[in-house]
């Protein structure tokens, strides 16, 4: 009878991992499968991708998970494929179809109904999606048949680009708000084409300032030597590279560690010219202590703070 293997050990590791997800798999499968590669104790990911579609998926580990949900505010850029003239009951290529037309659309009319998309839109969730509703996500009521009245929510459409067209596939780049739902979008705009739509495609490549360049694949990970493979993590901070710096001396990172309020005044050289949320650093060491809520009068609230020796 073969022996028990032993025990996987789960080690410390703190830092983002630039994921290029390919399809087929679940947030959740990744997320799990890398934290396997790593020995990771503590793992999140910043906001989901369906299984059809790849792309940037950042994972957090250790000290990182901490500010994962500043990740789930920001902005996203998508590339999808947009295959008009066949409706699917999901808005993607996994959904039953449920409707066919004739695609006579022109490339003018195309680029009139993209014109309406632009800027703050409201779009109503799909069925098929991760929203809870009385504890339960949308998507087991949609696989029970069941359909449930959704509220349109406010979303906006920083830039809507069309890279191609050639009937029936409609190829766009989408830079979009929090919350926004390029199936539905997809779908929205097969609507004022007069021929319906569905996604066939769609690929992130941006979460924020963090983009695919540097990005690894699961196979790369699991190719790597398990000795080098923290080496393929971005620092803690990369989740924080929006928000402006303020550096502490030792005495100032001391309390601020401790949660105390700092009344900087002109104790930090030139504070950032800014209203909200910081990144907070030691001086003498560029340790990354934790995230601020700084005041107009110059005071300094933390707010997520990053356990001392880990590295940055």
């Amino acid at each position: 009878m073969a022996q028990n293997q032993p025990k996987k050990i789960r080690v410390p590791v703190h830092g983002v991992l630039l994921l290029d997800k390919a399809a087929g798999l679940s947030s959740n499968d990744v997320l799990m499968k890398a934290k396997w590669l790593l020995s990771a104790k503590k793992a999140g990911h910043t906001g989901t991708l369906d299984p059809f579609a790849t792309g940037l998926l950042p994972l957090c580990f250790g000290e990182a998970t901490k500010f994962s949900q500043d990740l789930l505010e920001t902005d996203k850029t998508y590339e999808t494929v947009i295959h008009l003239g066949i409706t699917t009951d999901s808005g993607d290529t996994e959904g039953i179809v449920i409707d066919r037309q004739p695609v006579e659309v022109s490339p003018a009319q195309v680029e009139e109904v993209l014109a309406r998309f632009r800027g703050p839109i409201d779009q109503v969730p799909p069925m098929h999606s991760a929203l809870k509703r009385d504890g339960k996500p949308l998507y087991e009521y949609a696989r029970a048949g069941i359909t449930l009245e959704r509220e349109a929510r406010r979303v906006i459409i920083h830039s809507l680009e069309l890279l191609d067209f050639q009937a029936p596939f409609l190829t766009l780049r989408v830079s979009c708000s929090k919350g926004t739902y390029i199936r539905v979008l997809g779908q929205d705009i097969g609507v004022a084409l007069g021929c319906g739509a569905h996604l066939q495609a769609l690929r992130r490549t941006a979460v924020g300032k963090l983009s695919l360049d540097g990005a690894v694949s699961l196979d790369q990970l699991a190719a790597t030597s398990e000795a080098d493979r923290t080496g393929m993590l971005a620092p803690v901070d990369a989740l924080l590279s929006s928000f402006p710096m303020i550096r502490l001396p030792e005495v100032l990172a001391a309390r601020f560690l401790h949660g105390q309020r700092l009344p900087l005044g002109n104790e930090v050289g030139r504070l950032p010219k800014c209203v909200g949320r910081v990144r907070v650093y030691q001086e003498d060491n560029g340790q990354l202590l934790g995230t601020a809520q700084l005041s107009e009068y110059g005071v300094l609230a933390p707010e997520r703070l990053v356990a001392l020796n880990t590295p940055a």
